[in-house]
């Protein structure tokens, strides 16, 4: 059994440029870069970042140029792939690309408010209730849930 995948997340590097192929189709290319904790030889921690290499073609190509923006969050599903080509300075070149079969956006660099939030609920300027938000807008600032005061009896509880 063979398996080609893989699973990235991470910031783009740069804004898509999307590109038209002679079929008609449309194809995208971006970079994401991923950061990883790494426990240094000296006992100290230390982030190593890999960059890599996105293609996306057909209609997820152009729903990527023009959402996806350079500092933005994407997560991207798909395979990895190796091209190569001569060069006359340099000689044979490889570069290696995932080709994105799948890709979620995170939310859009310097909005107040979007999906995916990691903000103290002190932060939050809108203090208007979820439900007059709107739906795409995140909950997590969203007044703390009303606990009873009363002790939970555990022969109370269903399961």
């Amino acid at each position: 059994m063979n398996i080609n995948a893989i699973h990235v997340c991470g910031n783009l590097t740069r804004d898509p440029e999307l590109k038209a192929l002679a079929n008609g189709g449309s194809i995208a290319s971006f970079g994401i870069a991923t950061n990883r904790a790494v426990k240094k030889p000296d006992g100290s921690k230390g982030e190593e970042t890999e960059f890599h290499n996105i293609v996306v073609f057909g209609k997820l190509a152009e729903t990527c140029a023009q959402y996806l923006r350079k500092g933005g969050i994407a997560y991207v599903q798909g395979r990895v792939q190796t091209r190569s080509w001569d060069s006359p300075e340099n000689g044979k070149q490889y570069r290696a690309e995932i080709i994105a079969e799948k890709v979620k956006f995170g939310p859009r660099p310097g909005a107040v408010n979007g999906p995916v939030r990691d903000v103290a609920a002190e932060d939050d300027t809108d203090q208007r209730p979820p439900s007059e938000r709107g739906s795409g807008e995140a909950t997590a600032s969203a007044a703390p849930i009303p606990y009873p005061e009363e002790d939970i009896n555990p022969d109370d509880i269903p399961f």
